[in-house]
């Protein structure tokens, strides 16, 4: 008797969390395990998810969204938005300290986020810029960091990535600005920095025209799958400046006007 999807989708999210947690690069799913589609990665996406948390990663802390600006999209290849979790045992805040040796190939972008004052239920949809924006509590500049744990990522689906998380690792979220006009982050403007020298800038309407459209773009496929965002969880909105990869030792820096700094060192 064939094995039933879900019994499937929860060995591949099982594999895919013991994967991560030993810090192997991994080459992809079996062929009955694959996701065929962002839907269906999406899915198991939930389900390593709560593999995830039960390993000790802790909570859903938030979400990142991949591919939203030009940079991104022409650096992967991958024309639209794509979406992933971040755990709360992998958020810092303002001057972040990490071992560079417990990741498989880490590296980090330059982002912007904000943190949610309000839930943005599934009942709540269709959402609009409006909507989300009266959502937003405080925002941040931020780094994100991210982990190539693939063999060859560019030989692997966009749902394979998706189900994994989108490359996603963790954060260092700057200053929380409370009150900040959300419509404002579109006038932000910021660059990197790794180990002194300026690696790439950019300024807010690089993510999608309009950085709310981001978090609509989010909230809208979490009310697709039935759910939805949290008060007080995080949402990185995109990289301004194209993934760069990073050698032990390495000191990371963002600065946004006007949000502030965001530091990084990788021991």
């Amino acid at each position: 008797m064939p094995e039933p999807a879900d019994e499937r989708l929860l060995r591949a999210a099982r594999r895919l969390c013991e994967v991560r947690g030993r810090r192997e690069a991994f080459g992809g799913f079996l062929p009955d395990e694959a996701p065929p589609d962002e839907p269906s990665a999406y899915r198991l996406q939930d389900a390593l998810h709560a593999c995830l948390s039960a390993a000790g990663w802790g909570p859903l802390a938030g979400y990142k969204i991949g591919c939203t600006t030009p940079v991104m999209q022409a650096y992967l290849g991958i024309p639209n938005p794509c979406a992933g979790g971040v755990f709360a045992t992998t958020v810092q805040h303002e001057a972040g300290e990490f071992e560079h040796r417990r990741y498989v190939r880490v590296g980090v972008e330059c982002e912007v986020a904000v943190v949610l004052g309000a839930d943005l239920p599934a009942t709540a949809a269709p959402f609009d810029r409006a909507a989300v924006a009266a959502a937003v509590s405080a925002c941040a500049a931020a780094i994100e960091v991210v982990d190539d744990r693939y063999r060859d990522y560019r030989a692997l689906p966009v749902p394979t990535l998706i189900a994994d998380d989108f490359f996603g690792a963790g954060c260092v979220l700057g200053p929380l600005v409370a009150g900040f006009d959300p419509f404002a982050l579109a006038r932000t403007r910021a660059t990197m920095a790794i180990d002194g020298q300026t690696v790439g800038a950019g300024q807010g309407t690089d993510i999608l025209g309009e950085p709310l459209e981001a978090l609509v773009w989010l909230a809208s496929s979490l009310a697709r799958r039935g759910d939805g965002l949290r008060r007080g969880q995080i949402v990185l909105l995109g990289s301004l400046v194209q993934t760069h990869w990073l050698a032990p030792g390495a000191e990371v820096r963002i600065s946004n006007d006007p949000l502030g700094e965001a530091r990084a060192h990788f021991r």
